[in-house]
Parts: C-alpha cells; sequence; structure tokens
C-alpha cells in the first residue's frame, strides 16, 4: 500500500495515478504465499491443538468409565448386601444379581444386532446406485421390518 502513496505523491498533479490491471493482479500475486502460508499456519495450530484436546477427551473418558464401572460395583455390592439382610442367601443373592445382568447382556447384543444395518448405510447406497429406480412393488426387501418398540 505504501508504494501506491509514493507514487501518488511524485506525480505531478498530486493525484495517485490509475493502477494497470496487470500491477493490481501482480501485487495479488505476490501477497498470495503470505496469505495461504499464515491460513496454513493456523490450521496447523489448530489441528494440533484439536489433537490434544481429543487426547484429553479420551483419557478423561477412560477415567469416567473407571469411575462408572467403580459406582456399578458398589451399588451392586449394596444390593447384594439389602438382598442378603433381607434373609436371602449370598448364593441366591448372587444368583439374583447374575441373572439382572443376564438379561441386562442379552438387552444390549438384542439392541446391537438391530443396530448393525445402519452401519452400511442403506438408503445412501441406494441413492448412489448408478442404474435406473425400480418401481415401488417390484423392490426387493433388503431388511427384515423390525418393530419398534420403546426402550
Amino acid at each position: 500500500m505504501n508504494r501506491f502513496k509514493d507514487a501518488a505523491a511524485t506525480s505531478p498533479q498530486g493525484e495517485r495515478p490509475p493502477a494497470s490491471l496487470g500491477a493490481l493482479f501482480g501485487g495479488l500475486l505476490g501477497e498470495l504465499p503470505g496469505l495461504v502460508s499464515d491460513r496454513v499456519e493456523l490450521l496447523s495450530l489448530e489441528l494440533q491443538r484439536a489433537g490434544l484436546s481429543l487426547l484429553h477427551i479420551a483419557c478423561l473418558g477412560v477415567a469416567l468409565t473407571v469411575l462408572g464401572l467403580a459406582g456399578w460395583l458398589i451399588v451392586w455390592a449394596l444390593v447384594l448386601i439389602g438382598l442378603v439382610a433381607a434373609g436371602l442367601s449370598w448364593a441366591v443373592a448372587l444368583g439374583v444379581a447374575l441373572l439382572v445382568h443376564g438379561a441386562l447382556g442379552g438387552w444390549a447384543v438384542n439392541r446391537i444386532r438391530r443396530l448393525l444395518p445402519t452401519l452400511g448405510l442403506p438408503a445412501t447406497r441406494r441413492q448412489l446406485m448408478f442404474r435406473a429406480p425400480m418401481p415401488f412393488e417390484e423392490a426387493p426387501d433388503e431388511e427384515p421390518h423390525v418393530p419398534h418398540t420403546a426402550h
């Protein structure tokens, strides 16, 4: 910018001479590496910060998992103590805990099985096919219909 002010000061009438399109384009090309390098530097710094944030999030997630498991064990210890205090034997109380955990594990496995087909992005894959769409009544069933139940 100072080059243009200096040029304006040296003109006989004190007016700024009109800049040619080539000069403007040359100036823009001269500034381009600086603009690109600044943006690349910003991207690099933000990616570094995002990587460190992701590492911190993962470590905190592990800590939360450990705390959650410890809490879960404490809750079940209290339930077992309560069942024994209510008159059940330790074997029966542990059997109840095992049945509850088995039922929760079965529910989780069933839920995972129902969610697996969505990982293949079936609707997007159908939209990206390079074939003529089939009429609705001729379209084959790709996945069995599972009625949705409230969880």
